[in-house]
């Protein structure tokens, strides 16, 4: 029967060209267009100067990632007014950009004030209106596999066609995969691979949200793989002229957030810090336009039933539902593909209603001889073992069929390295000879 494997190995073939964003943020000219209280905004200027001391009105455009012109330097002129920041030097005919200021005591006790309400520092955030309407917009531009570009993209993996006909309708139904079978099979070689399709994409995403004065961090930058922009204004150069885009938002490619066992309901909800006073989004909304794979499912402290009754209305909806600790709730767009790896069988995990929900179930079962073979001897040319069918079949017979041992399609990476380690330390060349696979075989098998 043909299976879905993993070929283990790691080169994966070059990467597609990036494919230009389906929405770019308009440009902010004016306090107004910005969707924040010019009040808010005087308060996060004095948190940096706070932090910070002394900067110019580029600096300051730069850190809260607004427009010099026409935003901060009506920001600037108004804290001037009120006494809170003065001029401290400044350098003719390079313009007001240039001045440096600092904070003065009137300054720092509105500060103070500020912080004990919030102590967020950072990229002036976007209303939860702007950020819903952007991931809509976004969501319409998503990539639709087609036969061609899925085969490229999985080159580097073993793949019966039958695999390649389900993987292709459930990436483009956007919506969950639930990926089950025995470990070592490469389901999350799948899974990731599938991130790697729709990594060809590019899309903006805040820094952060505004929701009734609270500040929720999005962008997360050991998760969000930023993008170099071309012909887009950015950086202090756009800042101080009034950038062709809204600087608060970030270019990335589509997310891949992977999440394991350390995954809890707590994990899916706004997560607020009682220090810092302000929130981090949680895994779902920064993988928004993107992919969450939860691997492990099943492994999670929490039961898998309580996990999936999470999931049940952004699911079928396409909507989350979040609370800020005032109680007060707000929507936002749940646009994401989700994937469940697990090794656990189905019926172990969940009943047949939860599975119903869970749009496409695609089983990564144990890898035919063929596949095997073939597993093997790309494997052995990557990592330059001499490869031998004679030795394969010796392998094969002795350790498989004799032991009724069960292939997996992580073994053949796993028996080669064995191989490179027992010829490094004997001073021999690496190749399939009886000896060194049953070497090989005896340090990697453990009987259960």
């Amino acid at each position: 029967m043909n299976t879905p494997t993993k070929s283990s190995i790691p080169n994966n073939p070059p990467t597609p060209p990036l494919e230009p964003p389906p929405f770019v943020p308009p440009p902010i000219t004016r306090i107004e267009e910005t969707g924040l209280s010019p009040l808010w905004l005087q308060d996060l200027v004095l948190k940096i100067f706070y932090f910070q001391g002394y900067m110019s009105g580029f600096k300051v455009a730069e850190e809260i990632a607004l427009p010099f012109t026409g935003v901060v330097d009506q920001i600037l002129d108004a804290l001037k007014r009120e006494k809170c920041i003065e001029v401290r030097t400044s350098q003719m005919g390079l313009g007001e950009g240039a001045y440096v200021y600092g904070i003065t005591g009137v300054g720092i006790a509105r500060a103070r004030e500020a912080l004990e309400r919030s102590q967020y520092a950072g990229p002036a955030p976007v209303p939860l209106n702007v950020y819903n309407e952007a991931i809509r917009k976004q969501s319409r531009g998503r990539l639709q596999v087609t036969s061609r570009l899925l085969r490229q993209v999985l080159a580097h993996l073993v793949l019966s066609e039958s695999t390649y006909q389900r993987i292709g309708p459930a990436v483009n139904s956007g919506t969950s995969i639930f990926l089950y079978g025995p470990p070592g099979n490469g389901k999350t070689s799948v899974a990731r691979a599938i991130g790697d399709l729709i990594q060809v994409q590019t899309m903006y995403v805040p820094y952060a949200l505004y929701v009734d004065g609270q500040v929720i961090k999005l962008y997360d930058s050991v998760n969000h793989q930023r993008v170099a922009e071309e012909n887009t204004a950015q950086g202090t150069g756009a800042l101080r002229t009034g950038a062709r885009r809204d600087p608060r938002w970030v270019l990335i490619r589509r997310p891949f957030i992977v999440t394991g066992g350390e995954l809890t309901l707590a994990g899916l909800d706004l997560v607020f810090d009682d220090t810092l006073k302000y929130y981090e989004a949680p895994f779902q909304v920064k993988a928004n336009g993107g992919i969450l794979l939860i691997d492990d499912f099943g492994r999670q402290l929490v039961r898998p039933r309580d996990l999936l009754n999470r999931w049940i209305v952004p699911l079928e909806n396409r909507i989350d539902y979040m609370t800020l600790h005032t109680g007060r709730k707000f929507e936002i767009p749940f646009d994401v593909l989700v994937i469940f790896s697990t090794n656990i069988p189905p019926k172990d995990l969940v009943d047949e209603a939860f599975l119903r929900r869970l749009r496409h179930k695609i089983e990564i079962p144990d890898p035919s001889y063929e596949e095997y073979r073939e597993i093997f001897r790309r494997v052995a040319a990557q990592k330059g073992i001499k490869y031998s069918d004679q030795g394969l079949a010796y392998l094969l017979q002795e350790h498989y069929i004799k032991r009724n041992r069960k292939l997996r399609a992580s073994h053949p990476r796993d028996l080669c390295d064995q191989i490179l380690d027992i010829s490094r330390y004997l001073g021999i060349e690496p190749e399939m000879s009886t000896d060194l696979i049953d070497r090989a075989a005896e340090s990697y098998f453990v009987e259960l």
